[in-house]
């Protein structure tokens, strides 16, 4: 069957369940009490082996390290270790959370992130932040939703967004990527933040692996095309901008929500004095809402996910184009390799499921998500936004692995059009 036929079948089971008076057939039954005493799974261990339960300080931290080893035919073979932080500051009832990772590979790359969104004292300020820096080899498609132009893709696999095979039709690339993405939210009222912060991106010693330009043989790339089309330079760029964004989180926890909704809506003034080409601007907005289903079990939720990226056609060079899993988790679009899409605008929707399997307040529970995307092509009159969209779906498994935090270990499957992914990471996608 077709992705986009298990993508309706996924959808319409997400809509059943979102009806609470079917909902309530498939939760757990109804208790005496309304609360659930959640436990995770270093309770449990600790409780098998007999060893005593010690409750800790509502201040301290929890800490959650993975291991990240795997392989494929642009890193070879890698390894690392990635994790999160959660913690509260003092007299604060939200989660701050820092996150990062850091791999290096066989043919000696370098994988470095570090992510931040940090609550202060009285929840007067909000930080939010992502820095990066590769070393790094990742393939390109093309612009637009309907690329690569000229055929399907062979079937793609994928760890966590990481290629594991190479499609004839793929672009490779290697380079050099630098991101610094810092802002600075300042409290208008409670859960209502005025940001301001700096945006840089930049890629450099850049390798355009199947550009060829001689006489026989010619092979010009979406990226070449794209870039001298627009006056950039093909083996090095950045992009350096202002970003002004106003933020409402009314979640009830940022790192595992059970209800309420987070709103962005940011602007970025690339302006020739801060070392643009010419000034332009970049929008973008993002939404995320929680919806319990059950009276008796917060965990047993639909959740919702839209967000846009909006660039002038040809003001921003090609690998700085929106693109699928650039986000500042990187979760967008499961199912697809990273930057598996790309465009001057990019659109992105999601709905996820969320259920217990294990009763009231337990260890394990599971998902069922559907995603779409819709990128379009700045050079191409048909691809325009929302002219085509490419779906995906899937299943996951969650584990309780902090209680007082609700960081869940989340494992997931995703299945794209052509393409499968595995991803393996600490808290949900959004």
């Amino acid at each position: 069957m077709p992705a986009i036929g298990h993508s309706l079948i996924v959808a319409a089971f997400l809509l059943v369940f979102f009806r609470p008076s079917l909902a309530q057939e498939i939760a757990h039954p109804p208790t005496s009490d309304s609360t659930c005493v959640q436990s995770d799974l270093p309770s449990l261990i600790k409780t098998a082996r007999g060893i005593p339960l010690k409750e800790k300080d509502e201040s301290s931290g929890s800490l959650l390290l993975l291991p990240i080893i795997g392989s494929n035919p642009a890193t070879g073979f890698m390894f690392g270790v990635g994790g999160q932080y959660a913690f509260k500051m003092p007299g604060l009832t939200l989660y701050s959370l820092v996150s990062g990772s850091a791999q290096i590979t066989t043919k000696e790359q370098l994988i470095l992130m570090l992510k931040n969104s940090v609550y202060t004292k009285k929840n007067r300020f909000f930080f939010s932040g992502d820095w990066r820096f590769l070393i790094y080899s990742q393939a390109t498609y093309g612009l637009g939703t309907n690329a690569p132009e000229g055929g399907i893709l062979d079937y793609q696999l994928n760890i966590g967004g990481l290629e594991l095979d190479q499609d004839s039709l793929a672009q490779p690339m290697n380079f050099n990527f630098a991101r610094l993405h810092q802002s600075v939210g300042f409290k208008v009222k409670e859960g209502i933040y005025l940001g301001f912060g700096y945006y840089f991106d930049s890629y450099f010693k850049i390798e355009d692996l199947r550009l060829n330009l001689g006489p026989e043989d010619t092979l010009i790339t979406s990226h070449y095309a794209y870039n001298t089309n627009y006056g950039f330079s093909t083996d090095k760029y950045y992009s350096s901008a202002i970003n002004v964004n106003i933020t409402i989180d009314k979640r009830d926890n940022m790192i595992n929500a059970h209800k309420g909704y987070y709103a962005n809506v940011a602007w970025r003034g690339a302006f020739e004095f801060i070392g643009n080409r010419t000034t332009t601007n970049y929008f973008e907005a993002e939404w995320r809402s929680f919806h319990g289903v059950s009276k008796t079990n917060p965990a047993h939720l639909i959740a919702f996910w839209a967000m846009g990226n909006f660039s002038p056609i040809g003001d921003f060079p090609y690998m700085i184009l929106p693109a699928t899993a650039y986000d500042q988790r990187g979760r967008s679009a499961r199912g697809y390799t990273q930057g598996r899409f790309r465009g001057n605008s990019l659109v992105y929707t999601e709905a996820e499921y969320r259920f217990p399997l294990s009763p009231c307040g337990g260890v394990l529970g599971g998902v069922l998500f559907v995603n779409a995307t819709s990128a379009s092509h700045p050079a191409n009159e048909e691809v325009n936004l929302l002219s085509t969209i490419s779906p995906s779906y899937g299943f996951g498994l969650r584990v309780m692995v902090d209680k007082r935090s609700l960081t869940n270990l989340a494992i997931d499957f995703g299945f794209g059009q052509n393409s499968f992914g595995f991803y393996l990471a600490a808290s949900e996608t959004f």
